[in-house]
Protein backbone atom coordinates (compact mmCIF):
# COMPACT_ATOMS: atom_id res chain seq x y z
CA UNK A 1 0.00 0.00 0.00
CA UNK A 2 0.87 3.84 -0.16
CA UNK A 3 2.26 3.81 -3.44
CA UNK A 4 5.37 2.39 -4.94
CA UNK A 5 9.28 2.30 -4.70
CA UNK A 6 9.48 7.01 -5.87
CA UNK A 7 7.63 7.13 -2.20
CA UNK A 8 10.74 5.12 -0.57
CA UNK A 9 12.81 7.38 -2.14
CA UNK A 10 11.97 10.61 -0.88
CA UNK A 11 12.27 14.22 -2.66
CA UNK A 12 15.64 14.90 -4.18
CA UNK A 13 15.82 18.63 -2.24
CA UNK A 14 19.46 19.14 -3.10
CA UNK A 15 18.92 20.01 -6.39
CA UNK A 16 18.97 23.51 -6.86
CA UNK A 17 21.52 23.55 -4.30
CA UNK A 18 25.29 25.50 -6.19
CA UNK A 19 27.74 22.37 -6.54
CA UNK A 20 30.94 22.83 -7.31
CA UNK A 21 32.31 23.25 -10.95
CA UNK A 22 33.84 19.84 -11.46
CA UNK A 23 37.28 20.10 -14.42
CA UNK A 24 37.85 16.86 -16.02
CA UNK A 25 41.14 14.92 -13.97
CA UNK A 26 43.65 12.45 -15.73
CA UNK A 27 41.84 9.40 -17.16
CA UNK A 28 38.50 11.58 -17.42
CA UNK A 29 37.31 13.24 -20.41
CA UNK A 30 34.42 15.43 -21.46
CA UNK A 31 31.98 13.92 -24.06
CA UNK A 32 28.50 15.05 -25.51
CA UNK A 33 26.00 12.62 -25.79
CA UNK A 34 25.06 11.49 -29.63
CA UNK A 35 22.86 8.82 -29.38
CA UNK A 36 20.93 7.15 -25.81
CA UNK A 37 21.03 3.52 -26.19
CA UNK A 38 18.52 2.71 -22.99
CA UNK A 39 19.68 -0.10 -20.55
CA UNK A 40 21.80 2.38 -18.99
CA UNK A 41 24.27 2.76 -21.71
CA UNK A 42 24.86 5.79 -24.40
CA UNK A 43 26.82 6.39 -27.14
CA UNK A 44 28.94 10.03 -26.60
CA UNK A 45 31.80 11.66 -28.91
CA UNK A 46 34.39 12.71 -26.44
CA UNK A 47 36.29 15.86 -27.64
CA UNK A 48 39.14 13.79 -27.60
CA UNK A 49 38.06 13.08 -31.39
CA UNK A 50 36.60 9.73 -30.34
CA UNK A 51 33.20 7.79 -29.91
CA UNK A 52 32.56 5.86 -27.07
CA UNK A 53 30.06 3.61 -25.56
CA UNK A 54 29.25 4.67 -22.05
CA UNK A 55 27.68 3.68 -18.93
CA UNK A 56 25.66 5.08 -16.55
CA UNK A 57 27.06 4.42 -13.10
CA UNK A 58 24.87 3.44 -10.57
CA UNK A 59 24.83 5.99 -8.03
CA UNK A 60 23.30 8.31 -11.53
CA UNK A 61 20.80 5.66 -12.52
CA UNK A 62 17.10 6.58 -12.20
CA UNK A 63 18.71 10.21 -10.56
CA UNK A 64 20.40 11.96 -12.76
CA UNK A 65 18.66 12.00 -16.24
CA UNK A 66 20.77 12.26 -19.04
CA UNK A 67 19.59 13.28 -22.49
CA UNK A 68 20.44 13.55 -26.19
CA UNK A 69 23.02 16.56 -26.39
CA UNK A 70 24.13 16.67 -22.88
CA UNK A 71 27.63 17.62 -22.00
CA UNK A 72 28.87 15.01 -19.72
CA UNK A 73 32.05 14.04 -17.45
CA UNK A 74 33.11 10.12 -18.03
CA UNK A 75 35.96 8.10 -16.43
CA UNK A 76 38.06 6.50 -19.33
CA UNK A 77 38.78 2.43 -18.73
CA UNK A 78 42.77 1.78 -19.03
CA UNK A 79 41.74 -1.69 -20.53
CA UNK A 80 39.08 -0.85 -23.05
CA UNK A 81 39.84 2.49 -25.16
CA UNK A 82 36.35 2.13 -26.46
CA UNK A 83 34.14 1.98 -23.38
CA UNK A 84 34.01 4.37 -20.68
CA UNK A 85 31.85 5.57 -17.59
CA UNK A 86 29.57 8.51 -17.29
CA UNK A 87 30.86 10.35 -13.92
CA UNK A 88 28.33 12.81 -13.81
CA UNK A 89 26.38 15.12 -16.23
CA UNK A 90 26.74 18.83 -16.57
CA UNK A 91 23.66 21.30 -16.33
CA UNK A 92 23.81 23.66 -19.40
CA UNK A 93 24.80 26.55 -17.05
CA UNK A 94 27.73 24.16 -15.99
CA UNK A 95 28.24 23.72 -19.66
CA UNK A 96 28.70 26.66 -20.50
CA UNK A 97 30.66 28.21 -18.17
CA UNK A 98 33.32 25.37 -18.76
CA UNK A 99 33.41 26.61 -22.64
CA UNK A 100 33.88 30.04 -21.39
CA UNK A 101 37.21 28.95 -19.47
CA UNK A 102 38.31 27.46 -22.81
CA UNK A 103 37.84 23.64 -21.40
CA UNK A 104 35.91 22.34 -24.19
CA UNK A 105 36.86 22.75 -28.06
CA UNK A 106 34.90 25.83 -29.88
CA UNK A 107 33.10 23.37 -32.53
CA UNK A 108 30.96 22.07 -29.38
CA UNK A 109 27.38 23.55 -29.19
CA UNK A 110 25.50 23.68 -25.49
CA UNK A 111 22.02 24.35 -26.36
CA UNK A 112 18.85 24.12 -23.87
CA UNK A 113 16.79 22.09 -26.04
CA UNK A 114 18.19 21.23 -29.83
CA UNK A 115 21.23 18.62 -29.64
CA UNK A 116 24.23 19.19 -31.78
CA UNK A 117 22.86 15.91 -33.39
CA UNK A 118 19.69 16.89 -34.68
CA UNK A 119 21.38 19.76 -35.88
CA UNK A 120 23.33 17.80 -38.09
CA UNK A 121 20.40 16.11 -39.62
CA UNK A 122 19.13 19.10 -41.69
CA UNK A 123 22.13 18.87 -43.97
CA UNK A 124 20.68 15.21 -45.07
CA UNK A 125 17.23 16.70 -45.68
CA UNK A 126 17.01 18.04 -49.52
CA UNK A 127 14.02 20.17 -50.66
CA UNK A 128 13.31 20.07 -54.40
CA UNK A 129 14.92 23.73 -54.87
CA UNK A 130 17.98 22.07 -53.38
CA UNK A 131 18.38 18.67 -55.77
CA UNK A 132 21.41 18.77 -58.05
CA UNK A 133 20.92 18.88 -61.81
CA UNK A 134 21.08 15.26 -62.64
CA UNK A 135 17.98 14.65 -60.42
CA UNK A 136 15.84 17.30 -61.45
CA UNK A 137 13.91 15.50 -64.46
CA UNK A 138 13.52 12.68 -62.18
CA UNK A 139 11.64 15.39 -59.77
CA UNK A 140 9.70 16.47 -62.93
CA UNK A 141 8.51 13.14 -63.77
CA UNK A 142 7.18 12.20 -60.54
CA UNK A 143 5.38 15.37 -60.36
CA UNK A 144 3.84 15.19 -63.21
CA UNK A 145 3.03 11.27 -62.53
CA UNK A 146 1.00 12.71 -59.21
CA UNK A 147 -0.59 15.40 -61.27
CA UNK A 148 -1.91 13.27 -63.38
CA UNK A 149 -3.19 11.08 -60.73
CA UNK A 150 -4.58 13.69 -58.88
CA UNK A 151 -6.20 14.95 -61.58
CA UNK A 152 -7.80 11.75 -62.43
CA UNK A 153 -9.34 11.37 -59.39
CA UNK A 154 -10.80 14.39 -59.41
CA UNK A 155 -12.51 13.94 -62.92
Amino acid sequence: GKGGKNRRRGKNENETEKRELVFKEDGQEYAQVTKMLGNGRLEAMCFDGVKRLCHIRGKLRKKVWINQGDIILIGLRDYQDAKADVILKYTSDEARNLKTYGEFPETVRINDTVTFVEDGFDEDIEFGDEISDDDEDDVDNVSIHNFCVIKYFIA
